[in-house]
């Protein structure tokens, strides 16, 4: 059975990269709409109301029009903005913490933020574990390439390479936060601290851990196995055991479109202290690899098919 799939804002960096990835898929047929009639609202309702599934990639204004316009209760909806990520309704599309079953069987699907991808991935298992205390004030340090920003980053950073480091969000109130508080299971917002370095992809999301004066005091090492054996069996996340051997980690410029996600737990010599790193693509799996993962599900597929690992 082929599903159809309309691409709402196929034009954007999302759009574009998952429509590379669900080309010369049989299992798909795409609707397209011209350069004109993509922003012409009527042939947009059409298309929405015609597709088995569409991908929203569009403002979170946006986002929230497009569902509206659905007149039906057969369109399946996965969003890539914000708009929808903590609504009651909606199903969060990060199958290994919400549960494949439970995106396969859903009818409107968020997806997540490439961010709280690394964050949620590496501490929604240890706090719902009880490994690490809920109620504590984490931080989270984080750099993405540019091409996280859309179209008006991607042409300030082409357009300027003398800017190597971008920070933001100085001003709190991510739009982030939300969604990191949520599904890690943290009590407490956690003091986000994003920035954008001068590469087009990549992604390093990074939490420390002060554990010697954390409840609990638990060891590096058992917070490693605990992610190790959470992960067991995913063909798409993975939890590193070993530092490589330089002990660095590096994003490249020449970074390939990629849609795994690596987990790296490091710790201290004297158990003190000990740093969750997650390392991922944020136009692959924090964010169209993401999108087509969940589309996957949805259609009752394998989950990793078209996906770049």
């Amino acid at each position: 059975m082929t599903t159809s799939v309309f691409i709402d804002g196929a034009a954007g960096t999302t759009g574009l990269e998952i429509a590379d990835r669900l080309a010369g898929r049989s299992e798909f047929a795409l609707i397209a709409l011209d350069d004109v009639r993509r922003k012409d609202d009527a042939a947009r309702a059409e298309a929405i109301n015609d597709a088995d599934v569409v991908i929203l990639c569009l403002p979170d204004d946006a986002a929230r029009d497009a569902v509206a316009m659905i007149r039906n209760d057969r369109t399946k909806v996965i969003d890539a903005s914000t708009a929808h990520r903590v609504a009651e309704g909606w199903t969060y599309g990060f199958p290994e913490i919400v549960g494949r079953d439970s995106v396969a069987q859903a009818s409107r699907v968020s997806n997540p933020g490439c961010y709280p991808t690394g964050f949620i991935a590496l501490l929604a298992p240890l706090v719902h574990n009880g490994l690490l205390p809920s109620a504590w004030p984490y931080s989270c340090n984080a750099i993405s390439g540019y091409s996280g920003g859309g179209k008006a980053l991607i042409k300030r950073f082409e357009d300027d390479r003398d800017i190597a480091w971008r920070g933001y969000g100085l001003t709190f109130g991510h739009k982030h936060v939300g969604e990191m508080e949520k599904y890690s299971g943290v009590a407490i917002a956690p003091l986000f601290s994003p920035a954008v370095v001068n590469g087009h992809r990549g992604m390093v999301v990074e939490i420390p851990l002060p554990l010697g004066v954390m409840p609990g005091n638990v060891p590096a090492d058992l917070l490693r196995a605990a992610l190790t054996q959470f992960y067991a069996g995913s063909p798409i996340v993975t939890v590193e055991q070993d530092l490589p051997a330089d002990g660095e980690l590096l994003l490249r410029a020449s970074m390939e479109p990629w849609d795994g996600l690596k987990l790296h737990v490091m710790g201290s010599a004297d158990g003190q202290q000990a740093r969750l790193v997650a390392v991922l693509d944020n136009l692959g799996k924090g964010a169209s690899g993401a999108a087509v993962q969940s589309l996957n599900l949805m259609s009752g597929l394998e989950e990793t098919a078209g996906l770049r690992l």
